[in-house]
């Protein structure tokens, strides 16, 4: 496996905010262990299913190991990644956003996962957290959230909820920001509809400045960034801990809903719906997602950054939901941004 001795040894510069000289070790030791702890708490849950690891090496420095469960009693599949890569020439997708990190050698390490339940009752779930480094330029990046088919509001309020309390033991405005990130980041514009019910999103989080770092300075992140304005400074540490608490808040987040919904019995309704609605998540995949993007643009391992994709899926032309079905009830609620935190049982009669 890599060691961090391996990892390439970046330029130093006097600053208050440069990361401590272990962080690459530090931060590459937790990704691992999140893998560690997500496959086999999944292994568990499904009974059946066994992840089988694919070690792999980037020839331009690097590697990672991918996990891959199939044909489980819950999780038709399962993928949860881990990796550690660096190179001298950034992407396109990284420059764009962070120019000031051009011109230096780079190393990038994280955890990421898609799991594809075989229950349409059971949502499909998407986690990744990582970190940058490109000599004295830093940030953490990541987040979770939840696609429904047949979705369960007291479901989506769990999810979010358990994401809220990791995010408030480090500040009070994570949540509210980074969930209206979520919104905005997991949206696919060609079809006018989000992709899920959302979660959390992040990214360039050095501890200077706004909290919204994204591209869409008009949208409700940016504008909510800007209410809450500049926060006081955080320094790498806070940020770890932030990013080891948010990880570590994904068991407690989607195992309770799993355990509820996947002996509800299906049809060829409900699975044709499911095969259908995940044509989304490879159309979001392919077309906008930043880490697929990334993983391509620097020659990673096709395999792991694909797997993500579901093992069956099929698109329908034209297709419009029956009026007062469940189907229906996907679009026209959940797949609109909702205020989960304080929804409730008697807010749901009235």
């Amino acid at each position: 496996m890599l060691t961090n001795s391996q990892a390439p040894t970046l330029p130093v510069e006097s600053s208050t905010f440069l990361p401590p000289t272990d962080a690459k070790a530090r931060v590459s030791q937790f990704m691992q262990q999140l893998q560690d702890k997500i496959t086999q708490k999944l292994e568990q849950l499904d009974g059946v299913g066994k992840f089988q690891q694919d070690s792999w090496e980037r020839p331009e420095g690097g590697g990672g190991r991918s996990r891959i469960m199939r044909e489980g009693a819950i999780f038709e599949q399962a993928g949860v990644g881990f990796s550690e890569v660096w190179g001298s020439h950034l992407p396109p997708s990284i420059l764009t956003q962070r120019p000031d990190a051009e011109g230096h050698r780079w190393y990038a390490t994280g955890t990421s996962l898609v799991l594809h339940p075989r229950n349409p009752y059971v949502p499909t779930v998407h986690l990744n957290y990582r970190y940058f480094e490109a000599g004295p330029v830093w940030w953490f990046g990541g987040g979770a959230d939840l696609t429904p088919y047949y979705p369960f509001a007291e479901d989506a309020a769990h999810f979010h909820k358990t994401l809220k309390q990791a995010c408030d033991k480090n500040h009070s405005q994570y949540y509210p920001t980074f969930k209206r990130w979520c919104d905005e980041y997991f949206y696919l514009k060609h079809r006018n509809e989000t992709r899920g019910i959302g979660g959390l999103f992040f990214d360039y989080q050095d501890g200077r400045g706004e909290l919204y770092r994204g591209p869409n300075p008009d949208e409700a992140a940016a504008n909510y960034g800007k209410s809450v304005g500049t926060l006081p400074q955080r320094n790498w540490e806070q940020l770890f801990t932030f990013v080891n608490d948010c990880g570590n808040a994904f068991l407690p987040a989607y195992v309770p809903i799993v355990e509820r919904r996947h002996g509800i019995e299906y049809g060829d309704r409900q699975r044709n719906f499911q095969l259908y609605r995940r044509g989304r998540y490879v159309e979001f995949n392919l077309v906008y997602d930043r880490g697929t993007i990334f993983g391509l643009q620097t020659n990673g391992r096709t395999e792991s950054i694909l797997m993500s994709l579901p093992p069956l899926v099929r698109w329908e032309y034209g297709y419009q939901p029956e009026a007062n079905s469940p189907e229906a009830e996907l679009y026209e609620t959940f797949l609109k941004p909702q205020d989960w935190i304080n929804w409730s049982p008697k807010s749901q009669d009235s």
